[in-house]
């Protein structure tokens, strides 16, 4: 269940017969053809399908996050490090300050692994606590299913192309995109990056049928719901 479907003393309730509950991040930067958006609104949706039907918690998904190579394309919003970290710090010493115990992060942007890295300090402070970051695309049997598909895809192709990160009126290229050389994509500054990269797309068709999203969905349903469930440590 949404927390801005909730109030305070329904959320008070909760705690008093469970400790867990779901952050999904995002990021807002280029995907292409595709949403600004692609990343908060696959990690807020999957958030929200797995924890609804569990009666968890899923609280507003981040919508900024660490992209400054992309920052020569209109509408990206990126965030420094430092700032980050210190908002991931703020929002899960919140949530342990009300009562919550267990906290899965569900991640949608590759960029924000420096706050998986900084996790480990923020647990050491709260022995408490257990904490799973889940980056979700990635995860092992969601990315079994990706590359099972078509073993060329990354960010901006096909296999974040679902029908809700589309865009109305928006027709994606037929071109089957050879991978972008990352080594020197991660040397290059923003406007060179995007030299590079063209429309952003990194590998891969832009669109593959729907019947191939669903199955990458359900298994990162599957995939999430398991952790929500069973992934916490004694």
């Amino acid at each position: 269940m949404r927390v801005q479907d909730m109030n305070w003393q329904m959320v008070e309730a909760y705690l008093q017969r469970d400790d867990r509950c779901v952050l999904p991040l995002g990021c807002t930067e280029q995907h292409a053809t595709l949403s600004l958006a692609t990343d908060s609104i696959l990690a807020g949706r999957l958030s929200e399908e797995v924890a609804g039907p569990l009666g968890i918690p899923v609280f507003p998904t981040l919508p900024y996050g660490i992209t400054p190579s992309f920052m020569a394309y209109p509408g990206t919003v990126t965030v420094r490090t430092a700032t980050y970290v210190a908002l991931l710090g703020d929002v899960l010493n919140s949530l342990h300050a009300h009562g919550f115990r267990r906290i899965l992060i569900v991640n949608g942007h590759g960029g924000n692994a420096p706050g998986q890295g900084w996790l480990g300090e923020w647990l050491a402070a709260h022995p408490g606590a257990r904490v799973q970051w889940h980056n979700w695309w990635n995860a092992p049997r969601t990315w079994k299913v990706v590359q099972k598909i078509d073993p060329l895809a990354s960010h901006a192709s096909w296999m974040e192309n679902f029908p809700w990160t589309r865009l109305p009126g928006v027709t994606p290229p037929d071109e089957r995109k050879a991978a972008v050389d990352l080594t020197r994509l991660k040397q290059l500054p923003p406007r060179e990056a995007r030299t590079l990269l063209g429309d952003g797309n990194f590998a891969g068709l832009h669109v593959r049928p729907d019947r191939d999203m669903h199955l990458i969905w359900q298994a990162a349903l599957a995939e999430t719901r398991d952790l929500l469930e069973q992934g916490w440590s004694p």
